[in-house]
């Protein structure tokens, strides 16, 4: 009886053992908030020119950034990625700033479009910035003039790929000792 016993505790054992392989999952905290930062992003919507709309496009039904786990928000206290879409002038380059300074850590900036990333036709301009990265640090250029609601897809993906890898080089750099 006691033999029957062990090999039914055993069998128990094993049934158990697999449900826990297939339905618990170990990981770290800082995974985890890798993960859930990177895919649940709220831009800020800072449209200046013609990249605008492209990016109003992107938010729309055809191409659905909601699905992407993108919540675009009007607010730079609820935001965490700023959108910097269009021609900056030396002129909006101070409350760019001051927007990007509101806005909560960790936050990120996606430069959509020529003119947001070098100046574009206008770099001759003497009232032109000759590119955002001279303003706020910039973590993902998105070419074109004006780039397509695909390629602020691309940017996002990028964003995101960025923001794990960052999330476990800073994982790595601590268990090292820096």
């Amino acid at each position: 009886m006691e033999m029957n016993l062990d090999l039914g505790l055993e069998a128990v054992d094993r049934i158990t053992e697999e449900q826990l392989k297939k339905n618990v999952l170990f990981t770290t905290l800082e995974d985890v908030l890798a993960w859930a930062r990177s895919n649940s992003t709220w831009p800020l919507t800072f449209g200046l020119a013609c990249c605008a709309i492209e990016m109003m496009a992107t938010s729309g039904s055809h191409f659905d950034a909601d699905r992407f786990g993108i919540f675009f928000r009007n607010s730079p206290r609820q935001a965490d990625v700023m959108i910097v879409s269009g021609t900056v002038t030396k002129k909006m380059a101070p409350l760019l700033r001051r927007l990007y300074d509101q806005m909560a850590e960790p936050r990120w900036v996606i430069a959509m479009g020529s003119c947001a990333t070098a100046g574009g036709p206008y770099v001759r301009s003497y009232s032109v910035v000759k590119g955002v990265d001279q303003i706020v640090p910039v973590d993902v250029y998105i070419p074109g003039c004006p780039p397509s609601p695909v390629a602020l897809i691309y940017g996002f993906q990028k964003l995101r790929a960025k923001i794990r890898y960052e999330a476990r080089a800073r994982k790595r750099v601590m268990a090292h000792g820096g």
